[in-house]
């Protein structure tokens, strides 16, 4: 008897919560490449760049709509003093970046470059603020300058450095890592400064400032319940919750240890599914991390913002060690669409995510050629560009049933078939993920409660498990259509390729 075709189960008419655009941010730290000669090559670049801003980089990125950028830091938020990077850059004060490299830095990357750069993107600005070496009014300084349109002292010296009008920035981070780089603190000490650090950040003018403490690693329940306990009566019902709004989770996927974290693109076919199984792991944190904040928030009332993630490799040979270079290959943009898939199911509960990082470090979207000045698209990229419909979209329960299309990995069982949905008015979006290695798949999306009057699929595959892009072979990973999708009586049936990432546009008939 024939094996029946894994089906995706997916009720069109049931939306649930809606998925946040800005789980779809980005990370660019002053590490590497990412800043200096990733985002920033300065005026007199023979690199066509707006006020020393790449243009290449920013016409990728608006391409992908990205919701919000967090910067300084990481790492280097807490080390760094922002008025050491205003004023005119030859006068800008040195500092030793001693987390990524031991490298100086000249400052000339500062407040004003960062929001010229989010005015560029049409993204909304994610400061790191510095806890670690830095003062309570140090900080409530620097959401002043950048917010307050009065003549307030910060603002007046704001107008001094050429910016009359104050910026909007909607998210302010408490710190970073506080349990690590960012001060190795105990919780209980770092949640009575993210309560105090948290009041300084003020709302000034219609300034709506969103305010996350820094967070878990992994699996750190406790520090979640810590910071849970906390906060000033979540139990009394509407409005923020306070002093602050959010709390972060770290969560990066390599298939060996902190010491040795494996290759980028040398790897086993163990390999390949020890990484996808790690990645596939976020789903089970966020679902304990949420447990845990439901207990103290069951309104969720605080958003969780996983503002690391990906993709943790060895550096690439040859490169400093110290700036994380890698390569990005198929198994990085599965590693995303698992994430997606967890944050998709999580919609109720995680209202912001930030893959580490955009430009040249770590799972990037974007690599440039140092020699060449080569501007090269990552499959993570692609991954990001075919989920802009999942925007602000409202999630659909997609509920995968393959038996057969498992494998067992480190000791547990994993699904080889991965999948999410949203909706938004007329239209339905689905992502798919074949993770087996070497067997495509036929599957049925069983679609019920709306008719689907029309639809259309991408595939982003590759020859090989580590197959990546260059400068030379720009396009060796890059989604195409899949003609292989036709009716089917429950629904739609997909000739998903092994290995792959498939998205499917659905057009929907009027909702009764």
């Amino acid at each position: 008897m024939p094996t029946e075709s894994p089906r995706v189960v997916i009720d069109l008419d049931l939306p649930g919560p809606t998925i946040s655009r800005h789980i779809y941010g980005h990370f660019a730290e002053h590490l590497g490449r990412c800043i200096y000669g990733g985002f920033w090559v300065g005026e007199d670049s023979p690199i066509p760049n707006v006020g020393g801003i790449r243009s290449d980089v920013v016409e990728a990125l608006r391409a992908l709509q990205i919701p919000n950028l967090r910067w300084p830091g990481g790492c280097f938020a807490d080390d760094y003093h922002w008025r050491d990077g205003i004023g005119p850059r030859e006068e800008r004060p040195r500092m030793v970046n001693s987390h990524w490299g031991d490298v100086v830095e000249d400052n000339s990357f500062g407040t004003h470059e960062f929001m010229a750069l989010c005015e560029l993107l049409g993204t909304d600005a994610y400061i790191s603020g510095n806890v670690g070496s830095g003062s309570v009014q140090e900080m409530s300084e620097w959401i002043e300058y950048l917010t307050r349109a009065d003549d307030s002292p910060m603002a007046v010296l704001r107008r001094q450095n050429g910016r009359d009008e104050p910026w909007k920035v909607p998210f302010f981070g408490i710190g970073n890592e506080a349990w690590g780089c960012g001060g190795s603190m105990r919780v209980e000490q770092f949640a009575s400064l993210a309560r105090q650090y948290s009041t300084y950040v003020r709302k000034h003018a219609d300034n709506e400032v969103y305010r996350i403490a820094a967070g878990a690693s992994d699996h750190d329940y406790n520090w979640t319940e810590v910071l849970m306990k906390s906060f000033d009566k979540l139990e009394a019902g509407d409005g923020p919750a306070g002093p602050f709004q959010g709390i972060s989770l770290h969560y990066y996927t390599m298939t060996g240890s902190w010491g040795d974290k494996g290759d980028a693109t040398t790897f086993t076919e163990d390999e390949w599914y020890i990484a996808l199984a790690r990645a596939a792991h976020m789903n089970e944190l966020l679902t304990r991390h949420g447990q845990v904040m439901d207990r103290h928030d069951p309104g969720k009332r605080v958003g969780l913002v996983v503002d690391e993630w990906g993709t943790w490799w060895n550096a690439e040979p040859g490169t400093n060690p110290g700036f994380l270079y890698q390569q990005n290959t198929l198994r990085d943009a599965l590693v995303a669409s698992l994430h997606f898939d967890a944050f998709h199911r999580h919609a109720d509960r995680v209202v912001m995510a930030n893959i580490a990082q955009t430009v040249n470090v770590l799972q990037a979207m974007i690599l440039t050629d140092p020699d060449s000045g080569a501007l090269v698209l990552t499959p993570t990229y692609h991954v990001f560009a075919m989920n802009t419909p999942h925007h602000d979209a409202r999630s659909l329960a997609a509920h995968v049933i393959a038996p057969e299309a498992s494998r067992t990995v480190e000791g547990k069982d994993m699904s080889l078939l991965s999948a999410s949905a949203s909706t938004k008015g007329a239209t339905a979006h689905v992502s798919l993920s074949n993770l087996d290695a070497a067997e495509a798949r036929t599957v049925v999306l069983d679609l019920r409660g709306r008719d689907v009057t029309g639809f259309s699929a991408q595939v982003l595959t590759a020859a090989e498990l580590n197959s990546h892009n260059t400068p030379e072979q720009p396009e060796a990973v890059a989604p195409r259509k899949l003609d292989g999708i036709r009716r089917h009586p429950r629904g739609l049936e997909l000739d998903l390729p092994a290995h792959s990432y498939v998205t499917v546009a659905l057009e929907l008939g009027v909702d009764d």
